[in-house]
């Protein structure tokens, strides 16, 4: 693993230096591991008080997955690749339910494999670099790492609309859907760090460093997103979209936005928000896992993240290529039992 995540005492303090700047500090296999034990020791450990989480580079808490190591390793291993799923998967329960705060510095983007290992602790701290987002669909995939819990709980229709298209979220947005706890600036971050590293008290050097961001455009747009995401279906949703008014700029641009994303994983990101509702964080992980499991052995993951990320054309090619296309049953079947192979945590 070398020192793509670094690990340092100060004092009661475990500190967690998220080390591969160079490709946005995207997860790996052996960082997942890595971040698994060491979070179990300082649980355990009555000397620790507190865990944060930051990141090197300047540009980014983490970007994600390794998505593209996945993508070679899946097409020629598939049991390797849901290895991974499955302990990034127990990684994220972990921090759910860590019982020491546990405080992420998202100065910087933070999308898929970076929002399991930030959301889901006690403390998010958003700066105005922060850039949110659960950008899946668009290269055959899904909202996972405990995506499905925390989209659905956003408030009204805002997290299938985030789910569905990959919208971008900034600081205030994050803030109103409560994905962040605090809202700091960027200039401020470093300090702030400094501060608790030193010995401060949380609660407190959070509250005197927090700010309340000014505009959120996701809070601006939650009437419109309730209204035209309120269909019971992808499909439904697409119509409506479609049959907007020619002065309603956003929703025509949306509508174009979906085209552009996997058929199936609308559909299948649409049926797991819906599940999600009613779920635990944990049952909702055991479903991701069932997804998962299922679409490593789909073809549009591998010709999305070959059209996005490996050959860059940005032309994938879906199968089917239209959400009307659809068969449910398919649809249906990432969500059945694993049976033996169920994800079970600690």
């Amino acid at each position: 693993m070398s020192d793509e995540v670094i690990f340092e005492r100060y004092d009661s303090t475990g500190l967690v230096i998220l080390n591969r700047p160079s490709a946005l500090n995207a997860l790996t296999h052996d960082m997942v591991r890595a971040l698994y034990a060491t979070l179990v020791d300082w649980a355990n450990d009555p000397h620790v008080r507190q865990v944060i989480v930051t990141a090197a580079g300047g540009k980014a808490f983490s970007a994600g997955g390794d998505i593209r190591a996945i993508w070679a390793i899946g097409q020629e291993r598939y049991d390797e690749a849901v290895s991974f799923f499955r302990d990034e998967y127990r990684l994220n329960a972990l921090i759910k339910r860590y019982p020491k705060p546990y405080v992420a510095f998202l100065d910087g983007i933070c999308m898929g494999g970076g929002v399991g290992i930030s959301v889901h602790g006690s403390h998010r701290v958003a700066s105005e670099k922060t850039v949110f987002a659960m950008p899946e669909t668009g290269i055959g995939f899904f909202p996972d790492v405990g995506g499905s819990y925390v989209l659905s709980r956003m408030p009204g229709k805002s997290g299938l609309y985030a789910g569905l298209t990959a919208a971008r979220l900034g600081q205030a947005d994050c803030a109103w859907a409560g994905l962040a706890t605090h809202s700091v600036e960027s200039a401020s971050m470093d300090a702030v760090l400094k501060r608790l590293l030193d010995g401060a008290d949380l609660e407190k050097t959070l509250a005197q460093a927090s700010i309340v961001p000014e505009f959120s455009p996701l809070q601006e747009l939650a009437s419109d997103i309730d209204h035209y995401f309120s269909g019971s279906s992808v499909a439904e949703i697409l119509a409506a979209l479609e049959g907007a008014g020619a002065d309603r700029k956003w929703a025509r641009e949306t509508h174009e936005t979906l085209l552009k994303r996997a058929p199936s994983s609308l559909a299948i990101t649409f049926e797991e928000i819906a599940r999600a509702r009613d779920l635990s964080f944990e049952e909702c992980m055991a479903m991701e896992y069932r997804i998962v499991s299922r679409i490593l052995q789909h073809e549009d993951f591998y010709e999305g993240v070959r059209a996005v990320i490996v050959d860059k054309d940005n032309a994938p090619q879906w199968t089917p290529r239209h959400v009307t296309d659809l068969d449910p049953a398919v649809i249906a079947e990432h969500f059945k039992p694993l049976g033996e192979r169920e994800l079970v945590f600690d």
